[in-house]
């Protein structure tokens, strides 16, 4: 079964729209995990626009399934997440100026500056995943960390159609296949929603995809506990129909 991680960042967007204390991002992994999230995902970014250190040091103590932090590879964040010890980093490129992440790292370009913090997270015994686009030379180069998984940056499929959108689903495919050549955990993720999603979880060896606006967008008319368990739904008949 492919595994469904909830990225609550947008329940705190809410939040600081007011500046104030409501909604609260904890209840709403409480009730993301009661609709069946096997996982939640946040992202402390460095400006604090939703997301904060509360949040993950409450969320750190709270949280009964399993939490993915979502964090840029700098000095800050990894002095955090050895502290805060979630049960796995997300390594992601973050601009301050984007409204969310724009593309995957780069680690061919960055491997020594980031080595040293990957060894150093994965020593902790934190799993590290890489968030790259689907392109070999740096799913290769991800390899050659001691990164546990990456998470293919699947933004371009969702944003394209008919041909685009195959030719990009084809780039996906064959980025998974090299993932589990090279031993890496294939995880996934970026404006997956409701109706793209079948075709991403039945990719062979995707072992979980991270979904944060739409299924806040859907808990905005139906509940966040509903709409887990409507995404949940999705992704088991997808299954189900592939034969897996």
């Amino acid at each position: 079964m492919v595994r469904l991680g909830v990225n609550i960042d947008h329940v705190a967007t809410v939040r600081q729209a007011r500046l104030t204390v409501e909604p609260d991002p904890v209840h709403a992994a409480v009730m993301a995990e009661l609709g069946g999230a096997d996982q939640i995902t946040i992202h402390l970014r460095e400006d604090r626009r939703h997301i904060n250190d509360r949040d993950l040091t409450i969320l750190r103590q709270t949280v009964k399934t399993r939490l993915n932090l979502e964090m840029a590879c700098t000095d800050e964040m990894v002095k955090i997440a050895l502290r805060e010890k979630p049960d796995m980093v997300t390594l992601v490129p973050e601009k301050r100026q984007e409204l969310t992440t724009e593309g995957g790292l780069d680690i061919v370009s960055n491997f020594d500056s980031m080595s040293d913090k990957i060894t150093a997270l994965r020593d902790a015994g934190i799993f590290v995943s890489l968030f790259v686009d689907p392109e070999v030379d740096q799913i290769e180069k991800s390899a050659d960390t001691v990164a546990d998984a990456v998470e293919i940056h699947t933004g371009r499929y969702a944003d394209t159609k008919g041909a685009a959108r195959r030719e990009e689903l084809s780039r996906i495919i064959f980025a998974g296949e090299k993932c589990r050549e090279l031993g890496l955990v294939l995880n996934s993720g970026h404006g997956l929603n409701y109706t793209n999603v079948g075709e991403i979880v039945t990719i062979p060896g995707m072992n979980e995809v991270n979904i944060g606006h739409s299924i806040i967008a859907r808990a905005v008319l139906v509940g966040l506990e509903r709409a887990v368990r409507e995404m949940k739904e999705i992704i088991h008949r997808a299954l189900m129909d592939a034969g897996l």
